[in-house]
């Protein structure tokens, strides 16, 4: 075996290692003689620890020079001459994850070639530089940074020396790439030296630039790869509507499940920990479509069931009623309400049901939201699923049909019929990192704007304050809206929400009635939901039935299809990435226009005041007129 010398670089910004960089670490053991770990920040004690089981060498530096300057730091911590001492040094960053297997073929496969360096896979070229920094002008086909071996007859030479010692200061990703990982393999290769990949994809040069982003189960099943990309599953997603249907990331999830040992668990692990659910959601398609009138499967695992369902008014506790009796007959039912003359009528017209029922009269503070909070607080953990619904009307939209239409859209995803709730159950014990299932929101009349990134709304500023006071660090992002059941009306597994029970919420936390309709702390609490489930560990999804789902496709097909007539006459029809791109463009150009037009209005002023100031009455008064005009 050869001797080699792996330069790990790690970046986390809470300076925490998951546990498949371990994992990742710990598998190539038997190809690696020593290892050094370089973090781009401190590491927290705990994982400081997981690394020195692995690496006797661990180097924390400042968060800057991304993965250059670490890899360059890593070289000048051992010194050129000590470094002799290897056949080979192994570049290998965080961003990939795996083995799938193992990495026994690849290193026997690459030790037998006679070459100077090597890597897993290549990125092909693309013939134009979208960075704006690589020296060739365009992105030639070269090895991908995530994993590059260099052998002695190339890192004992003094060009590659100078290489590194003359690397300028990496200040953003667009540098990182431009000025090392795009150019490093032809750089060399144009010097005489020799290199290969692993997992070869010349051969299919025209199918995608990037296969192991756009192509990660292909590149496994076809090509033996034994890595994948931490980026599939958190993607801006544009980027893959560029390239094919977004499929790339569920795909390689449900393949690495099914088909592979690789605990999938490592995956969510770090994703829900590090990244926007927006993204996640998105990229892995979490949205559960289960059909209303067909029962999947009958069998169900012994978990402890609750309906948890707040009325407010009398006239619709038939319609919550006509849902409650889609739960199961196991299923404990628990109905909150603000008077006990409602509580009466609650518990008479609720006899007929089979389930055990119980009445509790609350304070009318807080609304739903304290019902569930504060309210039913002392049962929630005696159950492991729990559905929690309420009474909806809508004061604020002029039409009731609207508020009518948004409530029936709630509960038909959540208790659409019994078939339906028993899909739901059996979905979360299929699915052990499912935490909460929501109905998508409302994009019909005045909800249509929660279609544009408006889901925070006026409540962000309110969630970062809620979530710092709790100590919980979820990467947030006004723009990205949070999966969350906007109608209040949700499945959440207990474990999920555990810190927001935890809180201990009581009544005087919320406003007296009249509450509002936006931006207090029920609102806030609303969007908080799915960031508290994901901080557990769990992810949040939508839910929906087959009915609906039939109503939102054509709802969403309709909407862009008449949009994208209104906005192709301007953009002209093109990639979606570029017609976003191009509006943005319009809207500068735009800008730009009414400033200059401005800037002209401004000198005439001053002409016209000049000529004003010099006793012109007859030639200023009608001009003075036209500007106020203008203005």
């Amino acid at each position: 075996m050869k001797n080699r010398l792996l330069i790990y670089f790690f970046y986390d910004k809470d300076g925490i290692v998951d546990g498949y960089v371990e994992y990742i670490l710990n598998k190539m053991k038997s190809h690696i003689n020593e290892y050094i770990f370089v973090s781009n920040g401190e590491l927290q004690p705990e994982s400081r620890e997981k690394i020195e089981n692995i690496s006797e060498h661990i180097l924390c530096r400042e968060n800057k020079g991304f993965d250059v300057w670490a890899y360059k730091e890593a070289i000048e911590y051992y010194g050129w001459d000590n470094l002799t001492k290897f056949d080979e040094i192994l570049f290998m960053n965080f961003t990939i994850m795996g083995p799938v297997s193992t990495f026994d073929g690849m290193f026997d496969t690459m030790d037998n070639k006679n070459i100077d360096f090597w890597g897993i896979t290549i990125c092909h070229e693309v013939g134009f530089d979208p960075f704006g920094v690589i020296e060739y002008g365009y992105i030639p086909t070269h090895i991908q940074s995530h994993f590059i071996a260099v052998r002695k007859s190339l890192f004992q030479d003094d060009r590659f020396k100078e290489y590194w010692n003359t690397r300028p200061i990496i200040n953003h990703y667009n540098e990182a790439i431009g000025y090392h990982e795009a150019i490093f393999t032809k750089k060399f290769a144009d010097m005489g030296f020799k290199w290969d990949v692993y997992v070869d994809t010349r051969d299919i040069f025209d199918y995608t630039f990037y296969p192991l982003m756009y192509a990660p189960v292909k590149m496994i099943t076809e090509k033996k790869c034994p890595v994948f990309k931490r980026k599939n599953f958190i993607l801006d997603y544009a980027n893959y509507l560029d390239n094919n249907n977004g499929e790339s990331a569920v795909e390689l999830m449900t393949y690495l499940k099914i088909k592979t040992n690789y605990d999938t668990n490592l995956i969510w692990d770090n994703i829900l920990r590090t990244s926007n659910q927006f993204d996640i959601k998105n990229c892995l398609h979490l949205n559960y479509i289960l059909p209303k009138n067909i029962q999947i499967s009958e069998e169900r695992k012994n978990n402890k069931i609750a309906l948890m369902m707040h009325i407010y008014f009398e006239d619709l506790i038939d319609y919550c009623l006509n849902y409650a009796q889609n739960m199961p007959v196991d299923a404990d039912i628990y109905v909150t309400t603000n008077t006990s003359e409602k509580a009466k009528v609650i518990e008479k017209k609720f006899k007929i049901l089979p389930n055990n029922v119980k009445v509790i009269v609350i304070e009318n503070r807080g609304r739903d939201v304290s019902a569930l909070l504060v309210g039913l607080r002392e049962y929630v953990y005696n159950y492991d699923l729990i559905c929690f619904a309420h009474d909806k009307k809508v004061g604020q939209l002029y039409f009731k049909i609207k508020g009518e239409t948004f409530s029936n859209q709630c509960f038909e995803n959540i208790l659409g019929s019994a078939e339906f709730v028993n899909n739901i159950i059996n979905t979360f014990d299929e699915n052990p990192r499912l935490g909460l299932l929501t109905p998508p929101p409302p994009q019909f009349a005045e909800y249509y704007p929660s279609l544009a990134g408006y889901g925070w709304g006026v409540n962000y500023d309110g969630g970062v304050s809620l979530l710092k006071e709790m100590n919980i660090n979820i990467e947030l992002n006004k723009q990205k809206d949070p999966v969350a059941p906007f109608g209040t009306m949700f499945w959440f597994r207990t474990k999920a929400l555990k810190e927001l029970f935890d809180k201990n919420f009581t009544y005087d936390d919320f406003l007296a009635e009249p509450a509002g309709t936006d931006g207090t702390l029920m609102h806030v609490i609303e969007r908080i939901y799915p960031i508290i489930c994901q901080n557990e560990g769990y992810y949040p999804a939508w839910i929906m039935t087959d009915e609906f789902a039939k109503i939102q496709i054509t709802n969403l097909q309709y909407m862009l299809s008449e949009l994208n007539k209104e906005v192709f006459k301007y953009t002209g029809p093109n990639f979606f990435n570029v017609v976003k791109g191009r509006l943005k463009e319009i809207k500068h150009e735009h800008e730009e226009s009414i400033k200059s037009l401005n800037n002209e209005i401004n000198k005439l002023n001053g002409i016209i005041n000049e000529l004003y100031n010099s006793k012109s009455w007859k030639i200023t008064k009608p001009l003075r007129w036209l500007m106020a005009k203008l203005k």
